[in-house]
């Protein structure tokens, strides 16, 4: 038992702390496009944190197993390099029953993963689809700060020195006329105005003028107008999360449609995949102290990716109408894999070992 705790606590250590670096790093990207989206005027700068909040289940759903899977590479490494491996072996631990304690920690995860993924992650995406979408539609008045420039869609600038109710004050706009030309517009007052039967929102300039440039010339078209309307763009909803994610499982398992059936299966698929890394991981995680503990970690890197690629791949399929059955199928393929690695480890462990040997004196000869 006192090994049992032992294994489970480096596991868990360096699974959560490599989470932590990859969700960091994850976050931060999106972060930086959520602040660049509110220096546009897409968001608003309160609404940021609280988008990102929301998406962070659904970055842990995918980043756990991975967390999972390097955890173990890196803790089992450690044990080698440590030669606690060989005390563990010489007391009687076999690989086998290693790879049995190492689901202690794994089963911790899979139970995050399988709240995550069929709960919280589907939940946090609805929230932040409804937020997203409340600060798509919101009017370009909305978006103005007094004082400030906002560049908007097409190459637009509009500036107000104040905004009073629902008016803007002292506007000036820059646009793209279509001729392609650039136009100046100047007004005392601004105001949206809808027009319900032609579905059509307009920015309409109350008593100003309107400035027609020609680029390389001098002369300046002057126009003066009582009213001036400027039809506004339709808000577009944010694109970047699928309605299906946002679904809640219980609807995606009562519903006949294509694609939410994969996005069911796929859910199902994750608390899965973290139990199959498992398997992975262990017999990767063997290495000779003289090669150090990063020694597999590349190449178990590359087999991670290869097998998250097959997933992927394997959901595109089945949303165009496959069978699910592809997604299970994945898993069968890297479980033989698995089972490859610990049965025939011994074998393929030589054969690494023989064939570095072979490469160095190759590049021995060479370099003589």
């Amino acid at each position: 038992m006192i090994i049992f705790r032992y294994i489970t606590r480096e596991v868990l250590v360096n699974t959560f702390a490599v989470t932590a670096v990859l969700m960091l790093i994850i976050s931060s990207a999106r972060l930086i496009k959520y602040l660049a989206d509110a220096a546009a005027g897409k968001l608003e700068a309160g609404a940021v944190l609280l988008v990102l909040f929301y998406r962070l289940p659904g970055f842990l759903e995918l980043l756990l197993p991975l967390g999972l899977f390097l955890g173990i590479l890196l803790a089992y490494g450690r044990f080698c390099l440590d030669s606690e491996m060989a005390v563990l072996k010489a007391t009687g631990f076999s690989d086998h029953k290693l790879l049995r304690y190492a689901y202690g920690p794994t089963a911790v995860v899979v139970l995050l993963v399988m709240l995550l993924s069929l709960w919280l992650s589907p939940l946090g995406m609805h929230k932040a689809e409804e937020l997203l979408a409340a600060q798509d539609a919101r009017s370009e008045l909305e978006l103005v700060t007094p004082g400030r420039f906002l560049s908007q869609s097409a190459g637009q600038v509009t500036y107000a020195e104040a905004v009073d109710d629902d008016q803007l004050k002292q506007v000036f706009l820059s646009r793209r006329g279509n001729d392609g030309r650039p136009n100046i517009l100047v007004a005392e007052a601004a105001e949206r105005r809808l027009f319900p039967e032609a579905q059509q929102r307009f920015l309409v300039l109350l008593t100003g003028y309107r400035y027609d440039l020609r680029p390389g010339e001098a002369e300046v078209t002057r126009i003066r107008y009582s009213e001036y309307g400027v039809q506004l763009d339709e808000p577009e909803l944010a694109a970047e999360i699928r309605e299906v994610d946002a679904k809640p499982t219980m609807m995606l398992i009562e519903s006949s449609n294509v694609r939410d059936r994969a996005a069911l299966h796929w859910r199902l698929n994750l608390p899965v995949l973290t139990l199959i890394v498992t398997l992975l991981a262990v017999p990767l995680s063997y290495t000779n102290p003289r090669q150090g503990r990063f020694a597999k970690l590349i190449p178990s890197i590359l087999l991670y990716l290869v097998y998250m690629a097959f997933l992927t791949t394997a959901r595109s399929n089945v949303e165009v109408g496959a069978s699910p059955l592809q997604l299970w199928a994945v898993h069968l393929l890297f479980i033989g894999v698995a089972l490859n690695f610990i049965f025939l480890g011994t074998f393929w462990r030589t054969g690494f070992e023989y064939m570095q040997l072979t490469l160095r004196k190759a590049f021995r000869k060479a370099k003589a």
